[in-house]
């Protein structure tokens, strides 16, 4: 599901943000950025003693010299050659072979099977009836130059799952990217979707949200198409010329509602064992209620040609060669047609564990989805093929004498791309053991050339600092890190700049959603990273069967190299976490972070007060109906409510406890690390430090949302893959629920007092009191 971690942007202060969607950005955000002071790495390593450090520096070198591009290109090469989508054929040959590599390498490796409900097309139909009459092909051709695209009796179809069953006819309305402002603006222009059938491009949000907006405003049908100004021949040369989306490309995806919950629609909350307790279809709240289907640009053009009415805005135009109207009162009128095989489907996750040797109940979970929409050779292969790579290094290490004090458990999880089904349902099926037992997740999900991107749980930004420090960078052989800094410096505001070069580490990205990181942190609040490499290697080929190991090799991470630094770079984390003395956790980070939202918080109250302020006092001047063009009528805005003020105070009290508790945790974690107490302190401390992350959850969940617990980070409702920090309190000012923000405000505080007391718990545990 990751087009997240290839196309970076400069976003706050020496950060960069890695947009993880489908159209994107939404996804999941991962921001990363390093000290400019610190080029060497540093001798010892967070949460080792200084003889532990020694020893794990040396198992950590021979661990890097063997990870090998080379078979890292044969794995994506042999794992990515054929379709495999959840439930089919080749699919279940891979779950086999890869189960087979993990226990020849000396892993516990097992199959972990789940049922889920994955629907497949039956019948698709887009035809427009007037002006002109058109019927959309819904088909990507073979390429001769590219022989992994000739499968077609393998092939999915294009679509998007979870739509809705159903044959609609009704006007054509062209919305833009479908999200909730681009409604606001056709509402201005007097344009309703009640009873049409709408047409969004991708990108603004992720994919899902454009249908669910749609069916709010009264829309009973959605069409996506890919507009080639966001991935097209506007960007460069189309594949297989290029690395860009050809004319008949198509992106498949999911669009269940997957910002009210992931998973298997019937079973939310429960593994979907086959015994599990299911709900009918039909009350299913995550499944789109109106049928959509996505198309080419090709497809596109002849329907957004029809349209009469309005010139749409320049910022809603795209790259084809026709006039972008909005449409609505006519000429365009189309049917669109979709029905879906709605059937069981096993769900294959291969898990393997290599047991730890005093610490065995606590364990290092490290995750990469292996089921593509076609081929999948970028997403996820090219990714998972580093993971396995990781895992024969450490089998290697552990003939060689390493034991880990905890345990690893590697995972390849199936059906990411439908809903996140796999990981959802095994760590709902295993949540209990889970809250018991892990210490972090990590996590990737395809990889590409260019610059580490990294987002999280802000308790481990100072560790994946570190661990960045210590792996070289492919193209330039500095540190990963500094390659990462040196590219805010150069391209960032003054902020980032500033930042870049000043600030010890710079905030990783908050997580939303998109990714199989979710039930992990945002569900069972378990502490979590998402790692991989991207920004030098465009594409439109994403959720198409032109990704496939060709395209891979031709334009994206072409020598492999990137995929062995990021085996370097989660493998290190990964051995770093299992056998830390202390876990290396950080707080004052989190503390700044979580200030830094709260500001935030306060700032979009304040924008909203003076915008309705402002707005009232042009209406009561006459300013906007002098302004107002009569060859161009809009609706004019009414009048705006006031926004009340909003007591922060009890967060920001709270937030001070937390950097008071965050502070003096520090010095007890210096002084343990320098002398180790006993083991008992230690094992009573590090039991503790599990369960931080956890206390930023709440049991009730976020409103309207029960399933995602996390009160610092969560999708956005309207965002989708894209992240919503301190979300209970944000959505509810969004949405100008003023008593809810209030509920939400009372409970925020709670839950970082909580985390407050619960750290500095800990601080006494270390100091022996």
């Amino acid at each position: 599901m990751s087009l997240a971690l290839r196309h970076f942007a400069p976003i706050v202060a020496a950060t960069l943000l890695v947009p993880r969607i489908a159209g994107f950005a939404d996804s999941a955000t991962v921001r990363f950025a390093l000290d400019f002071r610190q080029q060497q790495p540093v001798p010892g390593i967070r949460g080792f003693s200084a003889d532990g450090a020694k020893a794990e520096r040396e198992w950590e070198q021979k661990f890097k010299a063997i990870p090998d591009p080379l078979r890292q290109r044969d794995l994506i090469r042999r794992l990515g050659a054929r379709p495999h989508h959840v439930g089919s054929p080749y699919q279940r040959q891979n779950a086999e072979y890869m189960r087979e590599l993990f226990a020849s390498w000396g892993w516990d490796a097992k199959i972990e099977e789940y049922s889920v409900l994955f629907p497949t097309p039956k019948s698709r139909r887009l035809e427009l009836l007037t002006p002109t009459r058109y019927v959309a092909k819904l088909e990507e051709p073979v390429l001769k130059e590219d022989p992994a695209t000739a499968f077609k009796s393998e092939q999915l179809p294009t679509y998007n799952a979870y739509s809705g069953d159903g044959d609609v006819t009704g006007p054509l309305v062209y919305v833009n990217y479908g999200v909730p402002a681009d409604y606001d603006e056709l509402e201005k222009r007097g344009i309703s979707v009640k009873g049409a059938i709408v047409i969004a491009r991708y990108g603004g949000s992720w994919r899902g949200i454009k249908p669910k907006v749609a069916f709010e405003h009264g829309a009973v049908g959605c069409v996506i198409y890919s507009d080639p100004r966001d991935d097209g021949y506007t960007q460069g040369d189309a594949y297989p010329k290029g690395p860009w989306r050809p004319k008949d490309g198509v992106q498949r995806g999911s669009v269940l509602d997957m910002p009210v919950a992931p998973g298997d629609p019937l079973t939310v909350g429960v593994g979907a064992t086959a015994d599990a307790r299911r709900i009918e279809r039909a009350d299913a709240a995550t499944i789109m209620k109106i049928p959509v289907l996505p198309i080419s640009y090709e497809d596109a053009q002849p329907l957004l040609a029809a349209l009469g009415g309005p010139v749409a805005p320049e910022s809603w135009r795209g790259a084809l060669p026709i006039t972008y109207r909005l449409g609505g009162s006519g000429p365009a009128r189309v049917r669109l047609a979709v029905e879906h095989n709605w059937v069981q489907t096993p769900v294959l996750n291969v898990v393997a564990t290599l047991k730890g040797s005093t610490l065995p109940d606590e364990w290092i979970v490290r995750g990469n989805h292996f089921d593509g929409w076609v081929n999948g050779a970028q997403d996820p292969i090219s990714a998972m093929a580093s993971e396995l790579d990781e895992a024969r290094a450490m089998g290697d290490l552990y003939k060689q004498g390493w034991r880990p004090k905890r345990t690893i458990v590697y995972t390849g999880w199936d059906a990411e791309e439908p809903a996140l089904l796999g990981s959802t349902e095994w760590a709902e099926h295993h949540a209990a053991e889970l809250k018991q037992k892990a210490v972090a997740y990590i996590n990737t999900d395809g990889n590409g050339r260019g610059y580490l991107g990294a987002g999280g749980s802000h308790s481990l930004e100072r560790f994946i600092n570190e661990v960045a420090r210590d792996v070289d960078d492919p193209e330039t052989r500095l540190s990963v890190w500094r390659r990462q800094q040196a590219q805010a410096i150069r391209t960032g505001s003054p902020t980032q700049k500033r930042e870049a070069r000043d600030r010890v580490d710079l905030r990783i990205g908050a997580l939303g959603s998109g990714s199989d990181f979710t039930p992990f942190i945002q569900h069972l609040g378990i502490a979590s990273l998402n790692l991989g490499f991207g920004g030098e290697d465009g594409g439109g080929i994403y959720h198409s069967i032109y990704d496939t190991p060709q395209w891979f090799e031709r334009f994206s991470d072409t020598s492999f190299e990137y995929g062995r630094a990021l085996s370097h770079v989660v493998g290190l984390s990964v051995m770093r976490l299992a056998s830390a003395d202390v876990l290396p956790y950080q707080f004052n980070n989190l503390a700044e972070t979580v200030r830094g939202y709260v500001g935030e918080l306060k700032a979009l109250r304040e924008d909203m007060a003076q915008r309705a302020a402002e707005n009232n006092r042009m209406i009561d001047e006459g300013t906007i109906a002098a302004t107002a063009d009569p060859k161009e009528p809009v609706r004019q805005p009414g009048r705006m409510a006031d926004v009340p003020h909003v007591n922060f105070a009890p967060i920001d009290n709270a937030v001070d406890a937390l950097a008071r508790a965050a502070t003096e945790y520090e010095r007890a974690f210096g002084a343990a690390t320098r002398q180790l107490p006993a083991a008992a302190t230690l094992g009573r401390a590090n039991a503790m430090l599990r369960d931080v992350e956890r206390t930023f959850t709440s049991p009730d969940g976020l409103p309207k949302r029960p399933w995602y617990k996390h009160l610092l980070y969560a999708p956005g409702l309207y965002t989708g893959y894209g992240v919503k920090t301190l979300p209970g309190v944000r959505e509810s000012i969004e949405l100008s629920d003023w008593d809810l923000a209030a509920r939400e405000v009372t409970r925020l505080s709670e839950a970082i007092n909580a985390a407050a007391a619960h750290i500095a718990a800990i601080t006494k545990v270390l100091e022996g009191k």
